[in-house]
C-alpha cells in the first residue's frame, strides 16, 4: 500500500476491524518512512453477471432497468418504491445464485412474477411491453390466464 503522505510503500497494519455491517474490513496503517497513519479499507469485488439479449449481445447486467420497467409499469398504481426495490434485489440475487450468465427472457419473467403477486395492473402493463402485446386480444389472454392462476378456489 503506498502511503498518501510520503509515497513509501512500506507500512504496517496498527489495527483491523469489520466495517459496513461486516462487508469491509477497515485496516488502520503506519507508514515506515513518514510514521502518518491512514486507513484503508478492503472489500470483497463483486463479479458481475452478464445479460444475453435476444440479438445475442451481451451486456452488464442491470438493477436500474428492471427498477425503471417496474416503475413504469406500476406508474399511479398503490405501490410503494420500497416494494419495488426489494423485488428488484430479489431478482438481482436470483440471478446471481445462477452463477452464470443470464437470459432476458429469465430477468423478465422474474420480474413478471414478481409483479404478479404485487399488483395486477403493473402485471399485465409490464407483461403488454415485454410480451410485446399487439392487440386487445393479447391482453384478453394475459388478463385471462392470470385471473385463471390467482383466482381463489371454490368449496361446495
Amino acid at each position: 500500500m503506498r502511503c498518501p503522505f510520503c509515497s513509501a510503500d512500506d507500512d504496517r497494519v496498527v489495527d483491523s476491524r469489520l466495517a459496513e455491517d461486516g462487508v469491509a474490513i477497515r485496516r488502520r496503517r503506519e507508514c515506515s518512512a513518514c510514521h502518518q497513519r491512514f486507513t484503508t479499507f478492503e472489500r470483497i469485488e463483486e463479479v458481475g453477471i452478464f445479460v444475453l439479449k435476444r440479438s445475442g449481445e451481451r451486456e452488464p447486467f442491470s438493477r436500474e432497468k428492471i427498477l425503471r420497467g417496474m416503475r413504469a409499469a406500476s406508474k399511479n398504481r398503490p405501490v410503494d418504491d420500497e416494494i419495488l426495490e426489494a423485488l428488484v434485489t430479489a431478482i438481482d440475487e436470483s440471478m446471481r445464485l445462477l452463477n452464470r450468465d443470464v437470459t432476458t427472457e429469465e430477468v423478465g419473467m422474474a420480474a413478471l412474477e414478481a409483479l404478479r403477486d404485487v399488483d395486477d395492473v403493473a402485471y399485465v402493463r409490464f407483461a403488454s411491453v415485454y410480451k410485446g402485446f399487439e392487440g386487445t386480444d393479447d391482453f384478453a389472454r394475459e388478463i385471462g390466464m392470470l385471473v385463471k392462476t390467482t383466482a381463489p378456489k371454490l368449496h361446495g
